[in-house]
């Protein structure tokens, strides 16, 4: 149990003395509501943002032995500054605590270090860039304190070598939530289909990825045959809508090359 609720965490006001805390959640929290009383955007995402937003499944996400590691935020470059004084107000250092040889990724990232905790928090700035690139421009304000659903689970699926804490994420994500539009608590099968529709790379990578999660799930005995049905199910209608969206010619054109020609961005190691 949270020493702290998630609600109180989330609707009431924070004190830039009150932390860090320990507690991954806790952390991604508090500094989401200060963020927000400072009128910054600022969202989770990584594993603590499936712990915010598949609460009824954080049983099943220990069960399968996921560990929370880091914490991981998105922002707006618009706002870089007013990001830094939030993280400095809730006693982080902001000093450059990492060497890295990742110059474009690093262009769109900040990090800040909790001596406390002795622990990194990584802010992505407008996108992701990875393997893909993941645009959050105008979506932070879909979700509070994570990004969207939608935006999660296509952070995941641009990973080309999926590792096993991400195919467990996926899991859960796709046993909890249904797929949907235009409803927060719903993956938006609609704007996947759209973006995957222009970009066949993306939509290469994304759709052998969900079906590596649909073949995993059967892998996991803590997993019920109920929870799996569920994520099948799930799977079937998401890629039932992908294939269903008419693709746009520069979308054929790249199909006719498929994977003879690299299709996605190679992502170098940042060392921390």
């Amino acid at each position: 149990m949270l020493k702290i609720s998630a609600r109180n965490l989330m609707n009431q006001p924070v004190s830039a003395s009150s932390g860090p805390f320990s507690d991954f959640v806790q952390e991604a929290l508090r500094v989401t509501a200060y963020a927000k009383q400072k009128g910054v955007a600022l969202r989770v995402i990584g594993a603590a943002a499936l712990r915010i937003h598949c609460p009824n499944h954080v049983r099943l996400h220990n069960a399968l032995g996921r560990e929370l590691t880091d914490l991981d935020f998105v922002g707006y470059t618009k706002q870089s500054e007013d990001i830094d004084r939030v993280f400095e107000e809730l006693g982080y250092d902001t000093k450059q605590y990492l060497s890295a040889m990742m110059d474009r990724g690093l262009r769109s990232r900040k990090f800040f270090y909790d001596k406390n905790n002795k622990r990194i928090s990584d802010v992505f700035l407008d996108r992701l860039e990875m393997c893909h690139i993941v645009d959050f421009r105008g979506r932070l304000e879909i979700d509070y304190p994570t990004v969207s659903l939608t935006d999660y689970l296509l952070a995941k699926m641009q990973i080309v070598k999926l590792n096993e804490k991400d195919v467990k994420d996926a899991i859960v994500l796709l046993i909890e939530h249904d797929i949907g539009s235009k409803d927060k608590e719903k993956i938006d099968s609609d704007y996947i289909s759209r973006l995957l529709s222009e970009d066949w790379g993306f939509y290469y990578t994304f759709t052998t990825n969900i079906n590596k999660i649909r073949q995993r799930v059967e892998e996991f005995e803590v997993i019920s045959p109920e929870e799996k049905q569920k994520l099948i199910q799930n799977v079937d209608s998401l890629l039932g809508s992908i294939e269903n969206r008419p693709k746009s010619f520069k979308w054929k054109m790249r199909a006719r090359v498929g994977t003879k020609q690299k299709w996605y961005n190679e992502v170098e190691e940042v060392v921390r």
